[in-house]
């Protein structure tokens, strides 16, 4: 991308506790599918002239709208989170390898999210279900701080009709109603993995979760060509 693109925002919604999604469509566009990028591959936006900032695209390639997802912490990401219908951004660039999808066809593919990093890997998964002939099982597994924090929560059972294997975790469960498991998400890949003859795994949170995650894998047995990471 050699100039930046303007980016209107079409829809605004709530998504977990201080989360927001964005659907964006290029301007003078009528689909989104002329930005080019990868499953995994994160969107290099600015808001007002101000710094640039690093969102991965929760939308797959040939979804009509690109999607991001916003939570509120500082910097940049709180001028987006206040934008609303009609606002643009502009896109940067794109940075991240993103998931080489088509080199797994065959394999039983394991996404496992901490937070908002399930963005990336809803833009895979998106991805994969419109191609579900070519892959083998599919599991989910999400962590998040409490059952406020889960994203996507209106297509969870869109994930669960479509044959994926979701699995959901929350690390505080003091005050909250919860009767699934708590623990890092970590925890859950004992429970999947047995189970799966060819399974690759698509990671995606913070740099310590990645670490653990990895380690628990190769302790698993997984050679580190299936284990991936978006960026």
């Amino acid at each position: 991308m050699t100039q930046a693109t303007s980016l209107i925002i079409t829809r605004v919604r709530d998504q977990g506790r201080d989360i927001r999604s964005f659907d964006l469509l290029p301007e003078n566009a009528l689909s989104a599918r002329d930005i080019n990028f990868t499953p995994g591959q994160v969107a290099i936006l600015r808001a007002d002239r101000g710094e640039p900032s690093y969102f991965a695209f929760a939308s797959a390639p040939d979804d009509p709208e690109l999607e991001i997802l916003v939570k509120r912490t500082a910097g940049a990401s709180v001028t987006i989170f206040e934008m609303k219908e009609s606002d643009r951004l502009e896109l940067l660039g794109v940075a991240g390898h993103g998931f080489d999808l088509n080199q797994q066809r065959g394999r039983d593919l394991v996404f496992v999210a901490m937070g908002t990093g399930v963005a990336p890997l809803r833009a895979a998964l998106r991805y994969v279900l419109k191609r579900k002939h070519d892959f083998g099982e599919l599991v989910v597994l999400y962590g998040a701080r409490t059952p406020d924090d889960f994203c996507y929560r209106d297509e969870t059972e869109d994930w669960k009709n479509a044959g994926v294997e979701l699995r959901q975790v929350i690390s505080r469960p003091d005050g909250h109603d919860w009767s699934g498991p708590t623990g890092y998400v970590q925890s859950l890949l004992d429970h999947v993995l047995p189970d799966l003859k060819s399974p690759v795994a698509l990671i995606c949170g913070s740099r310590e979760m990645i670490e653990q995650t990895r380690d628990r894998l190769q302790q698993m047995g997984f050679a580190p060509e299936s284990i991936l990471t978006n960026y």
